[in-house]
């Protein structure tokens, strides 16, 4: 295999939305083309065209690319598609049928059940020696051999054998003489000369059939990689139906593309070193097919948060404020274009930065600057305006008025005085101004927003929040 060139293919099926999982197997897949100046294929395996649509792989190319892998990049091919090679996969079943490898079958489940007294029992050879040809309704199957062993040599998982005679006469062509997966994937690797293949160990079960399928088709099979599944947090499979699995809603929820492509190396396989936090580049030259694990992957959501929050504070501010972008405008954005003011926002954005996990936080975290009132929490109105809270509103409100210079030393000073009036200290003291001016109890630096909000637009809130303490309940 060092004498030939490396080729890998990633296959997915444009069937839904991108699958975290199979955005592991491209990142892993990528990694050993360029790492070994090979090439990795894009094979779009669309045969099942009742549940495929055009948008689905356009959103694969565009996943792809999301998370780096691109026709920009030499070491890319395709992409092709697996419905284009119809002719060849029939013709590769008509060649095993001729070469002996393969006999017609016409016999149903039914009568399968009849003869072996059971509906889990494989298929029972009856039609090996009938002579049958083709013929509308007799499908045909691939010969297994009788004896020994079918070895798969696997970077990942050793050298697993499988014995010949527990695996049955399989199906590779149906009825109608539509090849099956099994076939079609394996013809579509021989002529695309795929070296190894890096799949999901759901797949392992496939692979001595495969296997076979490219020795009766005179061809080296390639060197298998099975990588682990990954599961949640209950360590169950992750399932599209019950867990959040599309790389395309962890993008809309604002985990930025590096974040993701570094989590997701890292569901399976490590580099060694006592950090995890490392750009593409770097994963790519540590990392080595055969030391991924064998054991599940655990798709730790909290700790890809924490991987975002560390890659949206190493941004620069120029990125920073462009990759906030798509949540500072409608829909996403609750307050009306002309109210937004980028001179604000860039000013406001070096606080918001530290803060963020998400970037789709940006949006809360900034909207009392740009809403003509700013949104009121409940829980936190009800946390911070309590017993005296109108009377340290007021008291606050006064020394504000009063500052000559409107700047955040200045405006905490002020808070401060009128927080020892009433016996408090600043942290307890800020708070009903804190919920009366943003809305909130949490948020960006108190005394930096007020300076940005204006006095005011400061004082206007502070009168708005005593009025209402002052209005009587109910």
């Amino acid at each position: 295999m060092s004498a030939t060139p490396v080729r890998v293919r990633f296959a997915p099926s444009p069937t839904g939305m991108f699958h975290v999982g199979g955005a592991r197997s491209a990142l892993y897949n990528w990694a050993v083309a360029r790492q070994s100046g090979g090439t990795f294929v894009l094979r779009i395996e669309d045969t099942d065209a009742a549940r495929n649509k055009p948008e689905w792989i356009d959103g694969i190319v565009d996943a792809l690319a999301a998370i780096g892998i691109h026709g920009e990049d030499p070491a890319f091919e395709g992409p092709y598609f697996q419905s284009h090679n119809a002719d060849r996969h029939r013709e590769a079943g008509l060649q095993l049928f001729a070469a002996g490898r393969a006999y017609y079958c016409d016999c149903t489940r039914e009568q399968l059940k009849e003869r072996t007294g059971s509906e889990h029992l494989g298929y029972d050879g009856f039609c090996r020696e009938r002579g049958l040809a083709f013929e509308e309704g007799r499908a045909l199957r691939f010969r297994t051999p009788d004896e020994g062993e079918t070895v798969v040599v696997d970077l990942i998982r050793g050298e697993p054998a499988f014995p010949n005679g527990a695996i049955e006469d399989f199906v590779i062509a149906r009825g109608d003489g539509s090849p099956v997966f099994l076939i079609a994937n394996v013809v579509d690797d021989l002529d695309e000369g795929v070296t190894q293949v890096i799949r999901g160990e759901e797949h392992l079960s496939n692979t001595p059939k495969q296997q076979l399928l490219w020795e009766a088709l005179g061809a080296e099979p390639p060197v298998w990689a099975h990588l682990p599944v990954i599961v949640n947090e209950k360590r169950q499979k992750l399932s599209k139906r019950r867990d959040k699995v599309a790389l395309e809603d962890y993008l809309a929820e604002g985990f930025l593309p590096e974040a993701m492509v570094n989590y997701l190396m890292l569901l399976g396989w490590g580099p060694g070193e006592d950090r995890e936090i490392m750009p593409y580049e770097e994963l790519e030259r540590l990392f080595r097919i055969e030391d991924v694990n064998t054991a599940p992957a655990f798709f730790d959501v909290k700790k890809l948060t924490a991987f975002n929050g560390d890659y949206i504070r190493a941004l620069s501010p120029e990125q920073f404020a462009a990759a906030c972008a798509p949540w500072l405008v409608a829909p996403r954005a609750p307050w009306a274009p002309e109210a937004f003011d980028k001179d604000v926002f860039e000013a406001a954005a070096p606080l918001a930065q530290t803060r963020l996990a998400l970037l789709s936080e940006i949006t809360d975290a900034v909207d009392f600057l740009f809403l003509d009132e700013p949104v009121r929490d409940r829980a936190s109105w009800d946390k911070a305006m309590k017993a005296g809270a109108r009377e340290l509103l007021a008291d606050a409100r006064s020394g504000l008025a009063a500052v000559a210079d409107w700047r955040a030393d200045e405006l905490k000073a002020v808070l401060l005085a009128a927080g020892e009036q009433h016996g408090l200290k600043l942290g307890k003291a800020q708070a009903p101004v804190r919920v009366a001016v943003t809305g909130r109890t949490v948020g960006l630096p108190l005394f930096e927003s007020m300076e940005l909000l204006g006095r005011a637009r400061v004082l206007a809130r502070l009168d708005a929040a005593a009025e209402r303490l002052a209005a009587p309940r109910g």
